[in-house]
């Protein structure tokens, strides 16, 4: 694995992934573990944002420097699956903007296909972060990291709950500049598309749409 790929080796996130493979989960339960996840999953993606002193205020014994973020930050939800990573990353960055962006993987040619974006003319953040449960081929996060370089952010972070080894790795390669954060990787990927074990079809098995 390269340098830009950081994979979780903390035993709750992997309990949790090995209950959200679970075929017999209802869609509340792929909703909260997905959330659960992605908050345990945070703590790595926040490690290197900057603080900054904004003033002076008072404990109940004495006098101390109050520290606030000062990265500014977009969180980027992939529509629609990423939306429920997005609760986990704005309770921790509460002044980020959010940027959605609408892609999705045609069954055929497997190819991205964006249906919106809405997001303005000047980047005015420091960094993005992309939010996805899965990284399968790697077209759609692909099709991410190019409309956010071509914005003009200068620094991507791409959050995903699985991955596939083939996709992940031909990424990370591309993107060397990009950071993937990554709780499980699997070996297996299909002809169509689909990662094995994996965590089936984040969409449908979210909204109960299957």
């Amino acid at each position: 694995m390269t340098a830009n790929i950081s994979i979780s080796q903390h035993p709750i996130i992997k309990q949790k992934v090995s209950q959200l493979r679970n075929v017999k989960n209802t869609p509340r339960e792929v909703r909260e573990l997905i959330d659960s996840i992605s908050r345990l999953m945070m703590y790595d993606v926040t490690m290197d944002i900057d603080l900054a002193p904004v003033g002076t205020e008072q404990s109940p014994v004495g006098a101390y420097t109050e520290m606030r973020v000062a990265t500014k930050v977009a969180l980027v939800p992939v529509l629609r699956s990423g939306l429920a990573m997005l609760s986990a990353a704005s309770d921790l960055l509460h002044d980020a903007e959010i940027r959605h962006l609408g892609l999705f993987r045609e069954e055929t040619t497997l190819q991205p296909v964006e249906y919106y974006n809405k997001l303005p003319r000047v980047c005015g953040v420091d960094e993005c972060v992309v939010l996805d449960p899965m990284i399968a081929t790697g077209g759609t996060a692909e099709a991410a990291v190019q409309i956010l370089q071509h914005w003009g952010v200068e620094k991507i972070k791409f959050v995903c709950i699985c991955a596939s080894k083939q996709g992940i790795e031909s990424l990370a390669a591309k993107y060397p500049d990009v950071q993937f954060f990554v709780a499980v990787i699997d070996e297996v990927l299909d002809k169509r598309g689909f990662v094995s074990p994996g965590i089936g079809d984040c969409g449908d098995r979210l909204n109960n749409t299957a």
